[in-house]
């Protein structure tokens, strides 16, 4: 496995995206993995991958932010090391938390890219959210280790509900979007955020993880009851 990297952005450099790519078959990622190629087939539209460095199906913590960004199209992970303001925020405020880079699987609500690339990003639409919905419960499925969910910004907390129904008991955090746009608007995004994680922190290390059933794999519709 590859050392962490010590900065955010190290996605930016050509040799260090080799590497990370070189990682995508470990098997900790596999049944995440596994997962984004059936929802990208079923939607008809790229998924990335979770990144080789962070937990994958072993990971304690989920943390969902929106939709994947630009950033996907050049990396083809969902990544704090991605070069953007947005995972650079991510990177620095998960270390200031002290949460372990290998307790966490970093996903998007709605885990597809929902625009063409080279368009400019926009709000994902209330029928894209009904679409995600159903691929929530093979995500955590996927995660037998699981001991809390981050949701981060508005758009995610809208997957509370779904979550109470699915794992009732299962410790959900809100906290803002980690994105320069918010948090460049007031102190105050900053301090909730750092308050959110610091909770999530504190759940990792006294909640337990249980396991549930096994992740769906490929060749079975995510969605599938049978």
């Amino acid at each position: 496995m590859l050392p962490e990297p010590a900065a955010p952005k190290s996605l930016a450099d050509p040799a260090a995206l080799a590497a990370r790519r070189a990682l995508v078959g470990a098997p900790h990622l596999a049944p995440v993995r596994a997962l984004a190629r059936i929802i990208a087939a079923e939607r008809d539209a790229p998924v990335p991958d979770p990144d080789p460095l962070d937990g994958g199906a072993e990971a304690r913590m989920l943390l969902l932010l929106e939709t994947p960004g630009p950033a996907i199209f050049k990396t083809g992970f969902v990544s704090r090391d991605n070069a953007t303001g947005t995972a650079a925020n991510l990177f620095r405020f998960l270390a200031e938390a002290g949460i372990a880079r290998r307790d966490t699987l970093i996903w998007n609500t709605i885990p597809w890219v929902i625009h063409p690339e080279g368009a400019l990003n926009r709000a994902p639409r209330r029928a894209e959210m009904t679409a995600a919905i159903p691929y929530l419960a093979p995500l955590l499925a996927c995660l037998p280790r699981l001991a809390v969910v981050a949701l981060s910004g508005r758009f995610a907390a809208g997957l509370g509900p779904a979550l109470a129904d699915l794992r009732p008991g299962l410790p959900v955090v809100a906290l803002p979007h980690p994105s320069p746009t918010y948090v460049c608007t007031s102190p105050e995004v900053a301090t909730r955020i750092r308050a959110g994680l610091a909770e999530a922190a504190r759940l990792l290390r006294a909640v337990p993880a249980a396991d549930h059933r096994a992740c769906p794999q490929p060749g079975k519709s995510a969605t599938s009851t049978g």
